[in-house]
This record gives structure tokens, C-alpha cells and sequence, in this order.
């Protein structure tokens, strides 16, 4: 019997220092490396490195990320293939960039005339968004945050007056996505492709007739105060954005469940914040355009229905060329009829806009299957 007691107690023993060491493992500090697409000069990095001090707090001996600037490690163009074959463990970015590896990534990033901030929130938080995230990223191996939900963008800014989708035609305009270049094509205008980097260059050259970039704030911050005088709005190109982090697949199963939800609560709050934080510089920047004498034009009510009615048949034709696309569209359109009758009764108190046209939703549907 005393034996068997003193096995029973070598046993207990070595349980103890078995599950002692599990808990120092577990308990041990990961750090993750991590860029952004944003160079330093670009204040949208303002949402990564708000994330990554969040993480660093709350995941303070269990979880630390160490960050690097857009172009400190990987040219931006390049962060996506990186995080994906893990050379990179995550970055932040703008979905859209990807649209040419799946046009998908044009809908969860930022559509012509579709979601504004709202509607991405409630979308991603209770109908269905954050799977249809994890589905588009997961198939190249990533998994994907959300962390940042961005406003309408500026607009396009010029040198020279533009009014209305007819002074288009015949111009050179900078401005990013695969359906927003469709769209421009439409009114006569050609799309030329730049980094951000040389958009003010551009500008000042007459490399380009128009440009965007971004919101107000960050196209002040780029000084395209100094080589444009106006400024045509809204940003019907990309009513709202996405930024988050992209997280190699593999890395992300590797983390503990403690780990995981330090992630997910600091990218919660960092998008509560970011929402603020963008639209008071953009106020800002708005009266700073203003005093330097930049002239803001606004698009007709007949321009923004012929638009909305451009971009809806692009909705439809891309839903029937790829039938992921098709899967998001029937997503964020079943949200958008689901929302309709409760936004409607709410009129100007309303969280976001019902559109004034709805695309042909059993056209996509029909595409989806």
C-alpha cells in the first residue's frame, strides 16, 4: 500500500510540474511582426498603430506585436503575398488592393455607391460580414481583422474646374479599384494607377488632370492643398473603406484562445475609434481647405442617380463573372433589404442610406448558385 501511495504521489508530482511548465509556456509573451501599406507620411497608419498600442497593453506578457511602417520591410504592393506565404506574420491594408487576386476583395474593401460606415458595422458585426471576411481571406491562407471603418472619401481634387461626370470625359484620373476605373471609362475618362507616393507629383506635373486619394484629412496631410484648387464631391467612388490586419492562417491557429480575444478586442475598439478619429481631422482639414481658397463642387442629383444605376449593372456583370463576388453581393444586398423597412422609419435620424436604387438582387442570386 505504501507504495502504491508513493506512485500515486510521484504521479500527482510529476503531473504538477508537467502542468507548471504547460502553464509557463502558455503564460510565455509572443511577439508577432507586423507592417502596414501605410508609410509613415500617410495618416491612415494612424488605425495600425492605434491597434498595435491596444494589443501591447492588453496583451501585456502574453501577447506583443512589433511593428514597421509601410515600405520598411516589404514594398506595400507586396504585403499581401508576404503575410499569405508567412515571410511576414501580418500587416495592415485596404482590401481593394487585392480585387486583382479575387474581385471579391473589391466588395469587402470599398464599392462605388454601396456601404457607408454603418452599414459595413452592422454588416460585419450581425449579417454575416466577418464570415464572409474569413472565407475571402482564408482562402489565401490569411486570417483578417477589421479594425478600422473609414468615411466617404474627398472626392476628386483638380487644378482646372470639374463640375459634373460630363467635364470627365477626356481626362487622366487617378483613382484606385477595378469597378471605380469601370465607372470612369463610362463618362469618357481614363483611370491611371498610382501609389500614393506620387499622386502629389502627379498633380503638380499634370501627370493626371484629377486625383483621390483618400479623406480629407489625409489628402490635406499629402499636400494636395498646394497643387489643387478644386474639388468635386461626394466620394461616390468609395462611400466608406475597410482597414485591418491581415494575420498569416497558420500563425493565427497558433495563438491561444487568450491571444485570440486580446486580437479581436483591441481591433473592436480601435474601429470604435477610428470612426472618430478620421471624421475630427477631417473636419479639420475640410475649414483648412477652405482658408486656402480650394473651391468644392457637388455633384448634380441627376449625376449621382445615373451613378448609382452604373454601378449597380457592375454589381450584377461581376456577380456573374465570379460567383465569390456573387456570394458577398448577395450578402450585403440581403442586409441592405433587411435593414430597409426599420432605416426607412428612422428618415433623417437614420443610420446610413437605403439606396435610391436597388441592383437586380435575384439576378445576383441567380449568379451565386
Amino acid at each position: 500500500m505504501k507504495r502504491f501511495i508513493g506512485i500515486l504521489a510521484g504521479m500527482a508530482g510529476l503531473f504538477a510540474l508537467n502542468s507548471s511548465s504547460a502553464l509557463a509556456q502558455e503564460e510565455k509573451e509572443l511577439t508577432i511582426q507586423m507592417t502596414s501599406t501605410w508609410p509613415p507620411g500617410i495618416n491612415l497608419i494612424d488605425s495600425d498603430q492605434h491597434f498595435v498600442d491596444l494589443v501591447n497593453r492588453l496583451g501585456e506578457g502574453t501577447i506583443r506585436i512589433e511593428f514597421f511602417p509601410g515600405e520598411s520591410l516589404v514594398p506595400s504592393t507586396q504585403v499581401f503575398d508576404a503575410v499569405q506565404s508567412g515571410s511576414i506574420q501580418a500587416s495592415g491594408d485596404w482590401p481593394g488592393y487585392w480585387a486583382g487576386t479575387d474581385t471579391a476583395f473589391s466588395l469587402i474593401g470599398s464599392f462605388p455607391m454601396l456601404f457607408t460606415v454603418p452599414d459595413y458595422l452592422l454588416w460585419i458585426n450581425h449579417w454575416g460580414g466577418a464570415e464572409m471576411f474569413d472565407e475571402i481571406y482564408g482562402a489565401h491562407n490569411i486570417k483578417y481583422v477589421p479594425y478600422a471603418i473609414l468615411s466617404t472619401e474627398s472626392g476628386l481634387r483638380s487644378t482646372t474646374p470639374i463640375r459634373s461626370f460630363s467635364d470627365l470625359n477626356g481626362k487622366r484620373v487617378r483613382m484606385s479599384g477595378r469597378p471605380q476605373g469601370a465607372i470612369l471609362s463610362e463618362y469618357g475618362a481614363a483611370q491611371v494607377m498610382l501609389p500614393g507616393s506620387e499622386v502629389y507629383q502627379s498633380l503638380e506635373r499634370g501627370v493626371v488632370d484629377a486625383a483621390e486619394f483618400s479623406m480629407p484629412s489625409t489628402d490635406l496631410g499629402m499636400g494636395f492643398g498646394e497643387v489643387t484648387q478644386h474639388n468635386l464631391s461626394p466620394g461616390w467612388h468609395q462611400p466608406a473603406s475597410i482597414g485591418g490586419v491581415m494575420i498569416n492562417l497558420d500563425v493565427w491557429n497558433g495563438l491561444s484562445d487568450k491571444q485570440k480575444l486580446i486580437i479581436e478586442t483591441a481591433a473592436g475598439a480601435t474601429m470604435s475609434w477610428a470612426i472618430g478619429h478620421f471624421e475630427k481631422t477631417s473636419a479639420e482639414a475640410v475649414r483648412a481647405f477652405e482658408e486656402a481658397g480650394t473651391t468644392v463642387h457637388k455633384l448634380s442629383d441627376e449625376d449621382m442617380a445615373r451613378v448609382q444605376t452604373v454601378a449597380n449593372r457592375l454589381l450584377v456583370e461581376e456577380s456573374c463573372a465570379n460567383p465569390l463576388f456573387a456570394k458577398v453581393a448577395v450578402s450585403q444586398l440581403g442586409y441592405l433589404e433587411d435593414y430597409r423597412g426599420w432605416r426607412e422609419m428612422q428618415g433623417e435620424f437614420a443610420m446610413g442610406r437605403n439606396l435610391s436604387e436597388m441592383p437586380d438582387i435575384e439576378a445576383i442570386r441567380a449568379c451565386a448558385k
